[in-house]
């Protein structure tokens, strides 16, 4: 008959000399007064929602005649939230026409948050940014899935004209770490949107404007690197 590990070891441990028994019990008193090892904070070194929130750019930031919209603004607090996984299903492109367009990476957000948006008088234009920090490596996969759904979505059909979108995105140079932008143009629309993605550190600053004449290219760029900015401040990365 065939004994198992655990018996095997016991008969082995028996037929052994009494000096070696005690070494050995010597030898377990030490392993049980060692401590376990303390777990690793999975948020170390990350801002909270109410740090995120003094990153984000202030209203001079904005062009002239700019307001804050009262509901558009939120943040996650000092509290983190639960870490999400990413979604396995095709992205929705229609999410890319409204704030917190970073939820089209499949991703809901980060551990911790902070958005605001801006329209002018007569809410024909709109600027909004938003910060999100994710744990370890998850910011970098955040901007790999981005990239594929500039591929992913480079026509699809808008929710209010129901008119055809085109997209067109590229790797942007000298913001943070890495960064990405893609416009949004449409026949059926008057200016294009421009959305700006950049990563700095753990941290991913979305942005999104059709402020002026451009796609709202100027703008959104130059929000990106205020916050950016701010962001590399607060981090020191």
């Amino acid at each position: 008959m065939r004994l198992s590990s655990r018996v095997v070891t016991t008969l082995a441990v028996a037929a052994l000399p009494l000096a070696l028994s005690a070494c050995s019990s010597g030898s377990s008193s030490d392993t049980a007064s060692a401590k376990p090892a303390k777990a690793k904070n999975p948020n170390a070194g990350l801002l909270t929602g109410t740090q995120l929130k003094r990153v984000l750019a202030p209203a001079s930031a904005f062009p002239a005649g700019f307001k804050a919209e009262a509901d558009g603004a939120s943040d996650s607090g000092d509290e983190f939230i639960a870490a999400s996984t990413k979604s396995t299903a095709k992205p929705d492109c229609t999410r890319l026409e409204g704030t917190s367009w970073i939820q089209v990476s499949g991703f809901k957000g980060g551990v911790s948050f902070a958005q605001n948006d801006y329209v002018n008088q007569d809410k024909t234009e709109e600027v909004a940014q938003e910060v999100d920090a994710f744990q370890g490596a998850t910011a970098k996969t955040v901007m790999k899935s981005l990239r594929s759904v500039a591929t992913e979505c480079a026509s699809f059909t808008d929710t209010d004209a129901h008119a055809k979108v085109k997209l067109a995105g590229k790797s942007t140079t000298g913001l943070g770490d890495e960064a990405y932008t893609m416009t949004l143009t449409s026949g059926a629309w008057e200016n294009g949107t421009t959305l700006i993605a950049a990563r700095s550190g753990n941290a991913v600053v979305t942005v999104l404007s059709t402020a002026g004449s451009d796609n709202g290219a100027a703008t959104a760029k130059k929000l990106t690197t205020q916050v950016l900015g701010s962001l590399k401040g607060k981090t020191g990365a």
